[in-house]
């Protein structure tokens, strides 16, 4: 399984998943897995996209992004043949606007955008992790036994994205971590009209 250091998560987050998503979550199990499945497969083609902009600048992100994107692909799959057992037809779903307003937060200076960014995905890894801890003990053995399989995979693209904010910043950028997660704790709090893996209570 690897390491996994709850704390850390805690730490990081200004909030933690409600109880009304989780017993939300527990009644709609399909849609839970199948935006799952599009998180992972939206978190390979973000991993992509940061070697296609970053590749010559960055031979470091280059490598570790690409290891990334692997990763999330092979959870993609996992998730595909989950939904497939289960007879859950994979059909494609609204956008979440957890991530979509993240993004409208972003700087738009060069360094900016790229140390954003990398807060953004810092985030969502951390806040998928927190919910698949969140969400495991009420599942069945499967589930439960895949999602807690993945908290230290998605502890480490975590602690992978943070530390390349810290490492491109010219300076501190920890009013940025606080002004993305006063809007994280809003996105997380709030009422949200569609149940998302990362939509609101």
């Amino acid at each position: 399984m690897g390491y996994y250091d709850q704390s850390t998560i805690n730490t990081f987050l200004p909030c933690k998943t409600p109880q009304t998503w989780i017993n939300k979550a527990l009644e709609h199990q399909d849609i839970m897995l199948l935006d799952h499945a599009h998180c992972e497969k939206k978190a390979a083609s973000a991993a992509i996209s940061f070697m296609y902009r970053k590749s010559t600048e960055h031979p470091d992100l280059l490598l570790r992004m690409s290891k990334i994107a692997r990763e999330e692909l092979v959870h993609f799959e996992q998730v595909l043949n989950i939904l497939k057992k289960r007879k859950i037809e994979y059909r494609l779903l609204s956008e979440s606007r957890y991530v979509r307003t993240l993004k409208t937060q972003v700087r738009t200076s060069e360094e900016g955008r790229l140390v954003d960014t990398l807060i953004v995905g810092a985030f969502i890894e951390a806040r998928s992790c927190e919910r698949f801890g969140a969400i495991a003990p009420f599942l069945d053995n499967e589930l439960q036994k895949f999602y807690l399989g993945l908290l230290a995979s998605e502890q480490r693209h975590f602690t992978i994205y943070l530390n390349f904010a810290h490492g491109y910043a010219s300076d501190d950028i920890n009013k940025h971590i606080k002004r993305f997660a006063q809007i994280e704790k809003e996105l997380i709090e709030a009422p949200d009209d569609n149940f998302r893996f990362h939509s609101g209570a």
